[in-house]
């Protein structure tokens, strides 16, 4: 296959005040961002809170993505479980629906780089036909080793990695010289990963503002790396906003800031406290927000 590439949104799941998967919320998100050019989508993540969710929800969230992106963009669905027999179940599902490939964290509690393997190749070979791609995030192991061992499994198309080690990222960019996608997955660490050769990043952020990464990326490619750095250092200023008032809950209330009512977080992840709001937007305003969130917003050019 020809490796992915672009800005890809690692889709929020909304959900309705009773814990249900908002479906209109959903299709509206989705169609928000393909207005803003976006290459692709990640659906049912960690930003998705897919692990978080039951079987269920999860087939549905890929159903709808799927049936209002039409082909537009290629969707990654995230199958990753606890239980393996879940995640066949998913990717199977994924593949059914029409999904470009499927990918899957390291669940909790494999310990080893023997049972992750194990886990991988179960998955992965449930849907021979459609790439795989592991999503590296921490683990029991360092990530170049574990990859040089995933690359046993045929259908093995790249990864997902999610960290902050550009030589650790590099030495998997170079594991094979064609047909292999590496994702960024550190949203502070875009413009970096890019040097190092990321075919393309997969973010939280990019749910309220992919148009700065797009930029981003150029500036790279064209050899504009103060450029790049400056939008890479207000996007991070955004960032950790949300990180010092807990990341899942405030990705939620910036998205309702945006007009998406996304509903609460899953346990484990907590919701933003009413006192919180406010003390959040204002914070906001401090930074480049509404510049950055309007990146994008014109026409092809």
């Amino acid at each position: 296959m020809r490796p992915l590439h672009g800005v890809w949104p690692a889709l929020l799941t909304p959900f309705t005040p009773d814990g249900r998967v908002n479906e209109s919320v959903l299709r509206d998100l989705v169609e928000y961002l393909l207005e803003k050019r976006v290459d692709g989508f990640y659906v049912c993540g960690t930003t998705g809170e897919g692990i978080f969710m039951p079987v269920d929800d999860r087939r549905r969230v890929a159903e709808i993505v799927l049936d209002q992106v039409k082909d537009r963009v290629p969707v990654i669905v995230h199958v990753g479980s606890i239980a393996v027999g879940d995640a066949v179940t998913l990717a199977r599902h994924a593949q059914e629906v029409g999904a470009a490939a499927v990918s899957s964290i390291i669940p909790p509690l494999y310990r080893d780089a023997a049972s992750v393997y194990a886990y991988f190749s179960k998955v992965a070979e449930a849907v021979p036909d459609l790439p795989f791609l592991g999503y590296i995030f921490g683990g029991p192991t360092d990530a170049v080793p574990l990859m040089r061992e995933l690359m046993r499994i045929p259908n093995l198309a790249g990864t997902k990695y999610t960290g902050p080690n550009m030589h650790e990222f590099r030495q998997i960019v170079t594991l094979r010289d064609r047909d292999w996608t590496v994702f960024s997955g550190m949203d502070e660490q875009c413009l970096f990963a890019a040097m190092m050769g990321s075919t393309g990043n997969i973010g939280s952020t990019l749910n309220f503002m992919p148009g700065v990464y797009r930029e981003i990326r150029k500036c790279c490619e064209a050899g504009d790396l103060k450029q790049g750095l400056a939008l890479q250092i207000k996007a991070n200023e955004v960032t950790s906003v949300l990180h010092a008032f807990g990341f899942p809950g405030a990705l939620r209330e910036v998205m309702r800031m945006l007009g998406f009512e996304c509903g609460e977080p899953r346990l484990p992840n907590l919701p933003l406290s009413e006192s919180k709001r406010d003390e959040l937007r204002s914070r906001l305003e401090d930074t480049d927000f509404w510049e950055l969130v309007a990146m994008g917003d014109s026409s092809p050019g």
